[in-house]
């Protein structure tokens, strides 16, 4: 089986403006042959994420009119403009809403499902996305709307921001990229409003932004970063959040979007494999975005000079959303609008510049996370994930059943670059069940298609292993393909892949037709969509792994592990360890590395010179 929503890097899209315009011209035809005598553009097989929908449609024909004059769209327009205003604007409060300040306000807000009090949780973020659907209109408005209509529909903007901001709890779903869309709303309003009422509504945004996102955010793998659902970040909603700071900043041009846009964009280019695989989120694990995170890649992926655009998105989604009959969709087209207004192109090259949290060269990648433990390793095509051992989670040495990856002070990095080769060196202290301290010092070394891990440590005595990680997915042209077992892999010592007993319940066999976020939220308290599948995911007691053996001959009163990820397992792995005045030195077929004492300051010293062939 393959993962559902991974399908393919999102810059591999064109970012041609003769490319939008065939994406426009698309959508034209589709929106007036379905176009309603009413004036309804919605896509009928949709039922939830409704209250935006047809005005979206309404905004990208009001783009097409600007970009080719098209005289079948000012009457679409102008009657779909009217259809929203006459049936899709609320003013009653919705049956059960939870989050009301002030009732019986009378301010106009969407609804996320037409009916009263079916779904009213959903009508924050769906009024965030009309008042954007609605300041898109206003924008392309001049020559395509009357006065009339532009005035109405400007009042209804400003009475959807009023509703957001002063009669419901802000962001009450504690989900960044919906509270920043919302701030970037009031920003776009702000200049369709006389000056001072447009100020008032600009600082008020700016207020929102620094109060109750910037205040709030979570810190990750060292960044701080918007809160998505309650986690530092989410696959799907995170990208999205990069696409609000860009919007945000193209329409402000204050340097606060732009930095913290910077920020995120590094914590992206740090976590996301080279293939686009990502994994873990406190909403959606594995559901990924598209169209909604082109703006936010392309725009920081260009300033920070990386390419972030090798996510994994979502290719039904590639352009526009889709509905349940395959056909286009007016829900979030504004990131359409605004992707195609924006000049900025793919930046497809990899940043150079070391990064703390990830070790990247050519098709290797190694991720880690806030314990500086792996959380992802993609080799020769095939991406592991952190395999559990007695609820523990993690890559790293275990004895007497604890896996000895969590730290107990200081995380040491070393990074060193020489030739084709790219190296990490992580030291860690660890305390084990035995309350003895050691020292972990793991080794990741690479050439762009292989990667051996080496880890050092105390004698650990008994059946101490390695637990070398969880295979998972595997490239499969833009697909990734769930696999349960690993042939590219060998080690110097034992190696073995286990799996859990059949039939328990908070165990994950990899050979199985399931997925990690479905199997976490079986685990979670919550239901899926609202849980968090992080959380229930941690219930994880056991799972497939890969174990290793300590390497033979290692010095007195250590165990040496190595393990090389790539290459099939019939060319061997040899590993020679031995102390010398210079330190550990670590021989292997291609590189020898010196593991060094720690300087002055403690930090740990790494050489490295490759093996001439």
């Amino acid at each position: 089986m393959h993962l559902p929503h991974q399908r393919g890097q999102v810059h591999h899209l064109s970012d041609d403006p003769a490319a939008y315009d065939a994406v426009l011209a698309g959508v034209t035809e589709a929106a007036l042959a379905r176009l309603a005598p009413e004036g309804n553009l919605e896509n009928r097989a949709a039922s939830e994420d409704i209250g935006d929908t047809s005005l979206g449609i309404t905004s990208l024909l009001a783009l097409a009119w600007h970009r080719t004059k098209d005289p079948r769209l000012p009457e679409a327009v102008r009657r779909s403009l009217a259809f929203h205003l006459d049936s899709r604007v609320f003013t009653e409060d919705n049956p059960g809403y939870p989050n009301l300040t002030l009732r019986d306000s009378g301010l106009p807000y969407a609804r996320y499902v037409l009916e009263a009090g079916a779904h009213p949780v959903g009508d924050w973020p769906s009024t965030v996305w009309a008042l954007l659907q609605a300041v898109n209109v206003l924008d392309a408005a001049d020559g395509l709307v009357d006065e009339e209509q532009y005035r109405e529909l400007l009042g209804v903007a400003g009475g959807y921001w009023r509703w957001l901001t002063q009669a419901t709890v802000f962001n009450p779903q504690d989900a960044a990229n919906q509270a920043i869309g919302c701030v970037v709303g009031g920003l776009m309003l702000a200049r369709h409003l006389p000056p001072t009422e447009g100020e008032s509504v600009r600082r008020r945004s700016m207020r929102l932004y620094l109060d109750e996102v910037r205040a709030r955010r979570v810190r990750d793998r060292g960044a701080l970063l918007p809160p998505e659902h309650g986690g530092a970040y989410d696959n799907n909603y995170g990208p999205i959040s990069l696409s609000f700071l860009a919007q945000a900043h193209r329409v402000s041009g204050d340097e606060v979007f732009a930095r913290d846009g910077d920020a995120l964009a590094r914590y992206i280019d740090a976590r996301v494999c080279g293939s686009g695989f990502d994994i873990g989120g406190p909403r959606y694990s594995e559901q990924h975005s598209a169209f909604e995170s082109v703006l936010g890649l392309r725009y920081f992926g260009h300033r920070v000079g990386a390419d972030i655009g090798r996510y994994a998105g979502d290719s039904r989604w590639a352009r526009h959303a889709v509905g349940a009959d395959g056909e286009v969709d007016g829900h979030f087209a504004f990131m359409l609008v605004w992707q195609i207004q924006d000049s900025t192109r793919w930046h497809r090259t990899p940043s150079e510049a070391p990064t703390r949290h990830q070790l990247r060269s050519g098709t290797v990648t190694v991720s880690f996370d806030d314990r500086m433990t792996p959380s992802v390793i993609e080799a020769g095509g095939t991406a592991l994930v952190a395999a559990a051992v007695n609820r523990q989670h993690g890559f790293g040495p275990v004895t007497d059943t604890t896996l000895l990856c969590r730290p107990m002070g200081s995380v040491r990095v070393a990074d060193h670059r020489v030739g084709r080769l790219a190296a990490k060196l992580v030291s860690k202290p660890v305390v084990g069940r035995d309350h003895v301290l050691r020292h972990v010092r793991s080794l990741y070394v690479t050439d762009g298609t292989r990667l051996w891990t080496i880890v050092v440590v105390e004698r650990l005595g008994g059946d101490g292993y390695l637990l070398a990680g969880m295979p998972y997915v595997a490239a499969d042209g833009d697909r990734f393909r769930r696999v349960g077992d690993l042939p590219l892999v060998t080690a110097a010592g034992s190696l073995r892949l286990t799996h859990p007993e059949e039939g328990s319940p908070d165990s994950f066999d990899a050979r199985a037709a399931l997925t990690q976020q479905q199997a976490a939220f079986e685990l979670a308290a919550d239901p899926r969509g609202y849980g968090d599948p992080d959380a229930g995911w941690r219930h994880l007691r056991t799972s497939t792994a890969l174990e290793a053996g300590p390497a033979p001959d290692a010095p007195d009163g250590l165990d040496v592990f190595a393990v090389r990820y790539g290459v099939a397992a019939t060319e061997p792995l040899t590993m020679v360890c031995e102390r010398t005045e210079e330190g550990l030195v670590l021989r292997t077929e291609s590189f020898t590395a010196v593991l060094g004492g720690p300087d002055p300051h403690g930090e740990p010293l790494l050489a490295l010179v490759p093996v001439t062939p």
